[in-house]
């Protein structure tokens, strides 16, 4: 999709930039020539990120973030706010996706963990950001990044499922009251893509993801930014508190190849 300029210069916050999504976000955004915010808690990746993008390192942010803290939030916003007034564009990317196993097995800390990162977080950054959007007169918008996960409920991975069912609540009611200051909220929901560090899968729960995507493949590099930069471009001007499934129609059910026989 061409946007035709349109996020030349505008100032974009995408956390957990040094993950897969993020980065891919990330890298789409500073070929569009926008400037960059990204914000990890593996600060020490972040530079590389910012190589790797080719994001002037003159103009972007760097923020070590720890999104379990509310403060580390404020002070990321505090450097915004210094740098940049407000953002124009905020990508609540980062997330946790651990296989938990059985509830009855579950410990508390690491139910405390994924809530924290996949919801808490994102109702902190939205606040800090939209505050300093509404002091500004800026009509920006949010793009969070949730999962077909909401819909669906597998043994393993409840707490996940939950957050994400709560991200898009949260989101809709987000954009039901940011709504009157001309900022929008919306949701992506990307398709599966293994390979994180911070939340890696078994080989086994893989292979089983990937042999029910419908359209036949993991979710590649440019699938999520374009859903992303389109939510984010005037040419979405008039959709707020939407959810976008961008996966290869893993979220419609389970897929199984019909048997010959």
């Amino acid at each position: 999709m061409n946007f035709q300029g349109e996020f030349h210069g505008r100032k974009v916050i995408v956390t957990g930039a040094a993950g897969i999504f993020g980065g891919w976000i990330a890298a789409a955004f500073a070929r569009e020539g926008a400037v960059l915010c990204l914000s990890d808690m593996r600060l020490d990746k972040l530079d590389a990120v910012r190589a790797r993008i080719n994001a002037d390192a003159a103009t972007t942010l760097l923020h070590g973030t720890d999104l379990r803290d509310s403060s580390s939030i404020r002070d990321l916003g505090l450097t915004v706010a210094a740098n940049w007034g407000a953002p124009d564009i905020v990508i609540n990317c980062a997330g946790v996706y651990p296989r938990t196993g059985l509830l009855i097995n579950l410990d508390e800390d690491e139910f405390d963990r994924i809530m924290d990162v996949n919801v808490r977080a994102v109702f902190l950054m939205t606040q800090v950001m939209a505050r300093l959007m509404v002091s500004e007169g800026v009509q920006g918008c949010f793009v969070n990044i949730g999962s077909g996960a909401s819909r669906q409920m597998p043994t393993g991975s409840v707490p996940y499922c939950m957050s994400k069912t709560a991200l898009e609540r949260l989101s809709k009611g987000q954009a039901l009251e940011l709504a009157p200051h001309r900022i929008r909220v919306n949701v992506v929901e990307p398709g599966f893509a293994p390979g994180s560090d911070f939340s890696p899968l078994p080989a086994d729960y893989v292979d089983q993801m990937n042999a029910r995507i419908p359209l036949g493949r993991s979710s590649g590099p440019d699938d999520t930014p374009t859903a992303v930069m389109y939510l984010s471009s005037s040419a979405a001007c008039f959709i707020t508190g939407t959810v976008l499934s961008v996966d290869g129609g893993n979220s419609i059910g389970t897929y199984r190849p019909p048997s010959n026989s």
